[in-house]
Protein backbone atom coordinates (compact mmCIF):
# COMPACT_ATOMS: atom_id res chain seq x y z
CA UNK A 1 0.00 0.00 0.00
CA UNK A 2 3.00 2.32 -0.40
CA UNK A 3 3.18 4.68 -3.38
CA UNK A 4 5.08 7.73 -4.55
CA UNK A 5 1.95 9.63 -5.54
CA UNK A 6 -1.76 9.05 -5.00
CA UNK A 7 -4.32 10.85 -7.16
CA UNK A 8 -7.81 11.07 -5.68
CA UNK A 9 -10.47 11.32 -8.37
CA UNK A 10 -10.78 9.65 -11.78
CA UNK A 11 -12.41 12.52 -13.64
CA UNK A 12 -10.58 14.03 -16.57
CA UNK A 13 -8.34 16.30 -14.46
CA UNK A 14 -7.25 13.53 -12.11
CA UNK A 15 -6.53 11.24 -15.04
CA UNK A 16 -4.70 13.96 -16.99
CA UNK A 17 -2.56 14.69 -13.93
CA UNK A 18 -1.69 11.03 -13.51
CA UNK A 19 -0.86 10.70 -17.20
CA UNK A 20 1.43 13.72 -17.18
CA UNK A 21 3.22 12.47 -14.05
CA UNK A 22 4.11 9.13 -15.58
CA UNK A 23 5.03 10.73 -18.89
CA UNK A 24 7.54 12.92 -17.07
CA UNK A 25 8.78 10.15 -14.78
CA UNK A 26 7.80 6.59 -15.82
CA UNK A 27 9.45 5.09 -12.72
CA UNK A 28 6.92 6.75 -10.37
CA UNK A 29 4.73 4.34 -8.42
CA UNK A 30 1.30 5.92 -8.80
CA UNK A 31 -2.20 5.01 -7.64
CA UNK A 32 -5.55 6.56 -8.57
CA UNK A 33 -8.47 6.19 -6.15
CA UNK A 34 -12.12 6.84 -7.02
CA UNK A 35 -15.32 6.16 -5.15
CA UNK A 36 -17.24 5.22 -8.32
CA UNK A 37 -17.06 2.01 -10.34
CA UNK A 38 -15.62 3.66 -13.47
CA UNK A 39 -13.95 6.85 -14.68
CA UNK A 40 -15.70 10.09 -15.70
CA UNK A 41 -18.93 9.43 -13.79
CA UNK A 42 -19.79 13.01 -12.86
CA UNK A 43 -18.80 16.34 -14.42
CA UNK A 44 -16.54 14.79 -17.07
CA UNK A 45 -19.17 12.37 -18.32
CA UNK A 46 -22.19 14.66 -18.10
CA UNK A 47 -21.18 17.79 -19.99
CA UNK A 48 -21.98 18.96 -23.52
CA UNK A 49 -18.68 17.82 -25.00
CA UNK A 50 -17.45 21.22 -26.19
CA UNK A 51 -13.81 22.02 -26.92
CA UNK A 52 -13.67 25.61 -25.69
CA UNK A 53 -11.65 28.23 -27.55
CA UNK A 54 -10.82 30.46 -24.56
CA UNK A 55 -12.74 33.49 -25.81
CA UNK A 56 -14.64 34.22 -22.58
CA UNK A 57 -11.88 34.23 -20.00
CA UNK A 58 -10.08 37.17 -18.47
CA UNK A 59 -6.67 37.58 -20.13
CA UNK A 60 -3.93 36.40 -17.81
CA UNK A 61 -6.28 34.28 -15.68
CA UNK A 62 -5.64 30.59 -15.01
CA UNK A 63 -8.72 29.79 -17.06
CA UNK A 64 -7.44 31.70 -20.08
CA UNK A 65 -3.88 30.38 -19.90
CA UNK A 66 -4.84 26.76 -19.29
CA UNK A 67 -7.68 26.74 -21.81
CA UNK A 68 -5.47 28.07 -24.60
CA UNK A 69 -2.60 25.73 -23.74
CA UNK A 70 -4.89 22.80 -23.00
CA UNK A 71 -6.73 23.27 -26.30
CA UNK A 72 -3.53 22.69 -28.27
CA UNK A 73 -2.49 19.78 -26.07
CA UNK A 74 -5.92 18.14 -26.38
CA UNK A 75 -5.97 18.33 -30.18
CA UNK A 76 -2.42 16.99 -30.39
CA UNK A 77 -3.40 14.11 -28.09
CA UNK A 78 -6.53 13.29 -30.12
CA UNK A 79 -4.61 13.37 -33.39
CA UNK A 80 -1.95 11.06 -31.97
CA UNK A 81 -4.42 8.54 -30.55
CA UNK A 82 -7.14 8.70 -33.25
CA UNK A 83 -9.84 10.12 -30.98
CA UNK A 84 -12.75 11.57 -32.91
CA UNK A 85 -13.33 15.32 -32.63
CA UNK A 86 -14.41 18.15 -34.90
CA UNK A 87 -13.49 21.82 -34.97
CA UNK A 88 -16.85 23.06 -36.22
CA UNK A 89 -16.90 26.60 -34.82
CA UNK A 90 -19.70 28.43 -33.07
CA UNK A 91 -21.57 31.71 -33.07
CA UNK A 92 -22.16 33.85 -29.96
CA UNK A 93 -25.40 35.66 -30.68
CA UNK A 94 -26.63 39.07 -29.53
CA UNK A 95 -30.43 39.05 -29.75
CA UNK A 96 -30.96 42.66 -28.59
CA UNK A 97 -29.18 45.97 -28.98
CA UNK A 98 -28.29 46.07 -25.27
CA UNK A 99 -26.32 42.82 -25.62
CA UNK A 100 -24.06 44.16 -28.36
CA UNK A 101 -21.63 46.00 -26.01
CA UNK A 102 -21.25 42.79 -23.95
CA UNK A 103 -20.71 40.84 -27.16
CA UNK A 104 -17.99 43.26 -28.25
CA UNK A 105 -16.29 42.89 -24.86
CA UNK A 106 -16.15 39.13 -25.43
CA UNK A 107 -14.73 39.74 -28.91
CA UNK A 108 -11.99 41.96 -27.46
CA UNK A 109 -11.15 39.32 -24.84
CA UNK A 110 -10.79 36.76 -27.58
CA UNK A 111 -8.36 39.00 -29.44
CA UNK A 112 -6.38 39.60 -26.24
CA UNK A 113 -6.22 35.84 -25.68
CA UNK A 114 -4.69 35.37 -29.12
CA UNK A 115 -7.62 33.88 -31.01
CA UNK A 116 -7.31 34.28 -34.78
CA UNK A 117 -10.13 34.42 -37.28
CA UNK A 118 -12.76 35.89 -34.96
CA UNK A 119 -15.33 37.86 -36.91
CA UNK A 120 -18.30 40.03 -35.99
CA UNK A 121 -21.18 39.02 -38.24
CA UNK A 122 -24.21 40.90 -39.47
CA UNK A 123 -27.62 39.17 -39.25
CA UNK A 124 -27.33 38.19 -42.93
CA UNK A 125 -23.86 36.73 -42.38
CA UNK A 126 -25.09 34.80 -39.35
CA UNK A 127 -27.82 33.18 -41.45
CA UNK A 128 -25.15 31.98 -43.87
CA UNK A 129 -23.64 30.02 -40.98
CA UNK A 130 -26.82 29.19 -39.05
CA UNK A 131 -29.83 29.72 -41.34
CA UNK A 132 -32.43 29.54 -38.57
CA UNK A 133 -30.90 32.04 -36.13
CA UNK A 134 -32.43 35.50 -35.62
CA UNK A 135 -30.18 38.13 -34.07
CA UNK A 136 -28.82 41.67 -34.12
CA UNK A 137 -25.19 40.56 -34.49
CA UNK A 138 -22.89 37.68 -33.56
CA UNK A 139 -19.27 36.60 -33.15
CA UNK A 140 -18.03 33.73 -35.26
CA UNK A 141 -15.53 31.65 -33.24
CA UNK A 142 -13.84 29.19 -35.61
CA UNK A 143 -11.75 27.43 -32.90
CA UNK A 144 -14.64 25.85 -30.97
CA UNK A 145 -15.06 22.11 -31.36
CA UNK A 146 -16.93 19.03 -30.18
CA UNK A 147 -15.69 15.79 -28.61
CA UNK A 148 -16.62 12.98 -26.22
CA UNK A 149 -14.65 13.60 -23.01
CA UNK A 150 -15.52 10.17 -21.64
CA UNK A 151 -13.69 8.62 -24.60
CA UNK A 152 -10.72 10.88 -23.89
CA UNK A 153 -10.76 9.82 -20.23
CA UNK A 154 -10.68 6.13 -21.09
CA UNK A 155 -7.72 6.70 -23.40
CA UNK A 156 -5.94 8.52 -20.56
CA UNK A 157 -6.63 5.52 -18.31
CA UNK A 158 -5.43 3.03 -20.90
CA UNK A 159 -2.10 4.85 -21.20
CA UNK A 160 -1.74 5.19 -17.43
CA UNK A 161 -2.30 1.48 -16.83
CA UNK A 162 0.01 0.53 -19.70
CA UNK A 163 2.85 2.22 -17.82
CA UNK A 164 2.33 0.10 -14.72
CA UNK A 165 0.32 2.51 -12.61
CA UNK A 166 -2.82 1.37 -10.79
CA UNK A 167 -6.40 2.46 -10.24
CA UNK A 168 -8.79 1.27 -7.55
CA UNK A 169 -12.51 1.91 -7.91
CA UNK A 170 -15.19 1.86 -5.19
CA UNK A 171 -12.71 3.44 -2.79
CA UNK A 172 -14.33 6.37 -1.03
CA UNK A 173 -11.71 8.53 0.69
CA UNK A 174 -12.76 9.16 4.29
CA UNK A 175 -9.58 10.75 5.65
CA UNK A 176 -6.19 12.14 4.71
CA UNK A 177 -3.40 12.60 7.24
CA UNK A 178 -0.22 14.49 6.41
CA UNK A 179 2.77 13.12 8.31
CA UNK A 180 6.32 14.43 8.39
CA UNK A 181 7.56 12.16 5.61
CA UNK A 182 4.43 10.67 3.99
CA UNK A 183 0.67 11.02 3.57
CA UNK A 184 -1.91 8.53 4.73
CA UNK A 185 -5.03 8.23 2.56
CA UNK A 186 -7.84 6.33 4.28
CA UNK A 187 -10.81 4.79 2.47
CA UNK A 188 -13.69 2.68 3.72
CA UNK A 189 -11.61 -0.40 2.86
CA UNK A 190 -7.91 0.33 3.31
CA UNK A 191 -5.24 2.77 4.35
CA UNK A 192 -2.71 3.82 1.68
CA UNK A 193 0.60 5.61 2.03
CA UNK A 194 2.24 7.93 -0.44
CA UNK A 195 4.88 10.63 -0.47
CA UNK A 196 2.48 13.10 -2.13
CA UNK A 197 -1.23 13.39 -2.88
CA UNK A 198 -3.18 15.23 -5.56
CA UNK A 199 -6.95 15.51 -5.08
CA UNK A 200 -9.24 16.21 -8.03
CA UNK A 201 -12.55 15.41 -6.39
CA UNK A 202 -14.91 17.70 -8.32
CA UNK A 203 -18.23 17.89 -6.53
CA UNK A 204 -16.61 16.65 -3.32
CA UNK A 205 -13.43 18.75 -3.66
CA UNK A 206 -14.08 21.05 -0.70
CA UNK A 207 -14.86 18.16 1.62
CA UNK A 208 -11.71 16.29 0.61
CA UNK A 209 -9.62 19.47 0.94
CA UNK A 210 -10.96 20.13 4.44
CA UNK A 211 -9.55 16.80 5.57
CA UNK A 212 -6.14 18.49 5.56
CA UNK A 213 -7.12 22.17 5.47
CA UNK A 214 -10.07 22.57 7.84
CA UNK A 215 -9.79 26.35 7.58
CA UNK A 216 -10.61 26.25 3.83
CA UNK A 217 -12.69 29.33 3.04
CA UNK A 218 -14.72 27.99 0.12
CA UNK A 219 -17.63 25.61 -0.32
CA UNK A 220 -18.90 23.82 -3.39
CA UNK A 221 -22.38 24.96 -4.42
CA UNK A 222 -23.84 22.42 -6.89
CA UNK A 223 -25.82 23.65 -9.89
CA UNK A 224 -27.70 21.17 -12.05
CA UNK A 225 -27.71 21.76 -15.80
CA UNK A 226 -30.57 20.09 -17.64
CA UNK A 227 -30.65 19.36 -21.37
CA UNK A 228 -33.24 18.67 -24.03
CA UNK A 229 -32.49 16.78 -27.22
CA UNK A 230 -33.82 17.97 -30.56
CA UNK A 231 -35.81 15.35 -32.45
CA UNK A 232 -34.06 13.89 -35.46
CA UNK A 233 -36.44 15.40 -37.98
CA UNK A 234 -35.70 18.90 -36.64
CA UNK A 235 -31.93 18.63 -36.21
CA UNK A 236 -31.49 20.77 -39.32
CA UNK A 237 -32.38 23.82 -37.20
CA UNK A 238 -28.89 23.68 -35.65
CA UNK A 239 -25.85 23.21 -37.88
CA UNK A 240 -23.04 23.79 -35.37
CA UNK A 241 -23.04 25.53 -31.97
CA UNK A 242 -25.21 28.54 -31.09
CA UNK A 243 -24.59 30.44 -27.85
CA UNK A 244 -26.21 33.56 -26.38
CA UNK A 245 -24.24 36.51 -25.06
CA UNK A 246 -23.88 35.47 -21.39
CA UNK A 247 -25.28 37.49 -18.52
CA UNK A 248 -22.17 39.27 -17.13
CA UNK A 249 -23.61 39.07 -13.61
CA UNK A 250 -24.04 35.28 -13.68
CA UNK A 251 -21.15 32.76 -14.03
CA UNK A 252 -22.90 30.55 -16.59
CA UNK A 253 -23.14 30.80 -20.36
CA UNK A 254 -26.92 30.53 -20.70
CA UNK A 255 -28.98 27.94 -22.59
CA UNK A 256 -27.53 27.21 -26.00
CA UNK A 257 -27.58 24.72 -28.86
CA UNK A 258 -24.83 22.14 -29.35
CA UNK A 259 -24.19 19.66 -32.12
CA UNK A 260 -22.74 16.60 -30.43
CA UNK A 261 -19.92 14.47 -31.79
CA UNK A 262 -22.44 11.62 -32.26
CA UNK A 263 -24.59 13.81 -34.51
CA UNK A 264 -27.30 14.57 -31.98
CA UNK A 265 -28.36 18.12 -31.10
CA UNK A 266 -28.71 19.29 -27.50
CA UNK A 267 -30.42 22.36 -26.09
CA UNK A 268 -29.39 23.64 -22.68
CA UNK A 269 -28.20 23.61 -20.01
CA UNK A 270 -29.94 25.81 -17.50
CA UNK A 271 -28.31 26.36 -14.08
CA UNK A 272 -30.55 25.23 -11.22
CA UNK A 273 -29.42 25.06 -7.61
CA UNK A 274 -29.15 21.36 -6.79
CA UNK A 275 -30.10 19.92 -3.39
CA UNK A 276 -27.90 16.87 -3.90
CA UNK A 277 -24.31 17.18 -5.09
CA UNK A 278 -24.57 14.15 -7.32
CA UNK A 279 -28.31 14.30 -7.98
CA UNK A 280 -29.18 14.39 -11.66
CA UNK A 281 -32.97 14.53 -11.51
CA UNK A 282 -35.30 17.37 -10.51
CA UNK A 283 -36.38 15.47 -7.41
CA UNK A 284 -32.90 14.49 -6.20
CA UNK A 285 -32.40 15.45 -2.57
CA UNK A 286 -29.81 14.79 0.11
CA UNK A 287 -30.33 16.39 3.51
CA UNK A 288 -26.63 16.76 4.33
CA UNK A 289 -25.88 18.31 0.93
CA UNK A 290 -28.84 20.66 1.13
CA UNK A 291 -27.96 21.83 4.64
CA UNK A 292 -24.34 22.26 3.59
CA UNK A 293 -25.48 24.76 0.98
CA UNK A 294 -28.30 26.65 2.66
CA UNK A 295 -26.46 27.16 5.97
CA UNK A 296 -23.34 28.57 4.31
CA UNK A 297 -22.95 32.35 4.78
CA UNK A 298 -21.49 32.76 1.30
CA UNK A 299 -24.57 31.17 -0.24
CA UNK A 300 -26.83 33.65 1.57
CA UNK A 301 -24.98 36.48 -0.15
CA UNK A 302 -25.14 34.75 -3.54
CA UNK A 303 -28.87 34.25 -3.05
CA UNK A 304 -29.38 37.91 -2.15
CA UNK A 305 -27.54 39.02 -5.27
CA UNK A 306 -29.03 36.51 -7.72
CA UNK A 307 -32.45 35.50 -6.39
CA UNK A 308 -34.32 36.76 -9.45
CA UNK A 309 -32.10 34.79 -11.81
CA UNK A 310 -32.33 31.76 -9.51
CA UNK A 311 -36.13 31.82 -9.54
CA UNK A 312 -36.19 32.12 -13.33
CA UNK A 313 -33.88 29.09 -13.62
CA UNK A 314 -36.18 27.00 -11.42
CA UNK A 315 -39.16 28.21 -13.42
CA UNK A 316 -37.55 27.11 -16.68
CA UNK A 317 -36.62 23.79 -15.11
CA UNK A 318 -40.18 22.86 -14.17
CA UNK A 319 -42.05 24.70 -16.94
CA UNK A 320 -40.95 23.56 -20.38
CA UNK A 321 -42.55 26.46 -22.31
CA UNK A 322 -40.29 28.88 -20.40
CA UNK A 323 -37.24 26.84 -21.41
CA UNK A 324 -38.46 26.85 -25.01
CA UNK A 325 -38.99 30.62 -24.90
CA UNK A 326 -35.35 31.12 -23.93
CA UNK A 327 -34.27 28.93 -26.84
CA UNK A 328 -36.55 30.79 -29.24
CA UNK A 329 -34.56 33.97 -28.65
CA UNK A 330 -31.83 32.23 -30.63
CA UNK A 331 -33.84 30.01 -32.99
CA UNK A 332 -37.45 31.25 -33.25
CA UNK A 333 -38.61 28.16 -35.16
CA UNK A 334 -37.89 25.77 -32.26
CA UNK A 335 -41.05 24.49 -30.58
CA UNK A 336 -41.86 22.43 -27.51
CA UNK A 337 -42.75 19.49 -29.74
CA UNK A 338 -39.23 19.52 -31.18
CA UNK A 339 -37.65 18.77 -27.80
CA UNK A 340 -37.42 15.57 -25.80
CA UNK A 341 -35.94 15.24 -22.33
CA UNK A 342 -32.18 14.72 -22.32
CA UNK A 343 -29.64 14.21 -19.58
CA UNK A 344 -28.29 16.47 -16.87
CA UNK A 345 -24.98 17.38 -15.31
CA UNK A 346 -23.94 18.96 -12.03
CA UNK A 347 -21.47 21.84 -12.02
CA UNK A 348 -19.25 22.13 -8.94
CA UNK A 349 -19.09 25.88 -8.35
CA UNK A 350 -16.87 27.08 -5.51
CA UNK A 351 -18.23 29.91 -3.39
CA UNK A 352 -16.31 32.02 -0.88
CA UNK A 353 -17.63 32.97 2.56
CA UNK A 354 -17.93 36.53 1.24
CA UNK A 355 -20.44 35.38 -1.36
CA UNK A 356 -18.20 35.37 -4.41
CA UNK A 357 -18.62 32.63 -6.98
CA UNK A 358 -15.03 31.83 -7.92
CA UNK A 359 -14.48 32.64 -11.57
CA UNK A 360 -11.07 31.02 -11.93
CA UNK A 361 -9.40 27.70 -11.26
CA UNK A 362 -8.30 27.39 -7.64
CA UNK A 363 -5.66 25.01 -6.30
CA UNK A 364 -4.58 24.72 -2.64
CA UNK A 365 -0.98 23.59 -2.26
CA UNK A 366 0.87 22.33 0.81
CA UNK A 367 4.19 20.56 1.31
CA UNK A 368 2.78 17.11 0.48
CA UNK A 369 -0.63 17.72 -1.02
CA UNK A 370 -2.34 19.56 -3.87
CA UNK A 371 -6.11 20.10 -3.79
CA UNK A 372 -7.90 21.14 -6.98
CA UNK A 373 -10.75 23.02 -5.31
CA UNK A 374 -12.41 24.82 -8.23
CA UNK A 375 -12.25 23.54 -11.78
CA UNK A 376 -15.47 24.34 -13.66
CA UNK A 377 -15.69 24.77 -17.43
CA UNK A 378 -13.38 24.90 -19.39
CA UNK A 379 -11.64 22.32 -17.16
CA UNK A 380 -12.14 19.45 -19.61
CA UNK A 381 -10.58 21.42 -22.47
CA UNK A 382 -7.83 22.53 -20.07
CA UNK A 383 -7.24 19.13 -18.46
CA UNK A 384 -3.87 18.29 -19.99
CA UNK A 385 -2.55 21.76 -19.21
CA UNK A 386 -3.76 21.59 -15.60
CA UNK A 387 -2.39 18.06 -15.33
CA UNK A 388 0.96 19.19 -16.71
CA UNK A 389 1.14 21.99 -14.14
CA UNK A 390 0.30 19.66 -11.25
CA UNK A 391 2.72 17.01 -12.49
CA UNK A 392 5.58 19.52 -12.66
CA UNK A 393 4.80 20.84 -9.20
CA UNK A 394 4.62 17.47 -7.47
CA UNK A 395 7.61 15.99 -9.28
CA UNK A 396 9.72 18.99 -8.31
CA UNK A 397 9.31 17.85 -4.69
CA UNK A 398 10.41 14.24 -5.24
Amino acid sequence: MNYDIIVVGAGIIGLASALKIIEKNPSIKLLILDKEEAVAKHQTGNNSGVIHSGIYYKPGSLKAANCLNGYKMLLDFCNKHQINYEICGKVIVATSDKEIPYMKNIYERGLQNGLNGLKILSPREVREVEPHVECKSAIKVPQTGIIDYTEVSYKFLELILSQGSSIKFNENVTGINIKSDYCEVITQNYSYRSKYVITCAGLQSDRIAKMTHPELQIKIIPFRGEYYKIKNERKYLVKHLIYPVPNPEFPFLGVHFTRMINGEREAGPNAVLAFKREGYSKTSFNLADALDTITYPGFHKVLKQNWKVGISEFYRSFYKPAFVKALQKLVPEITSEDLIAGGAGIRAQACSREGGLLDDFYIVEDKRIFHVCNAPSPAATSSLSIGDYLASKVLSKI
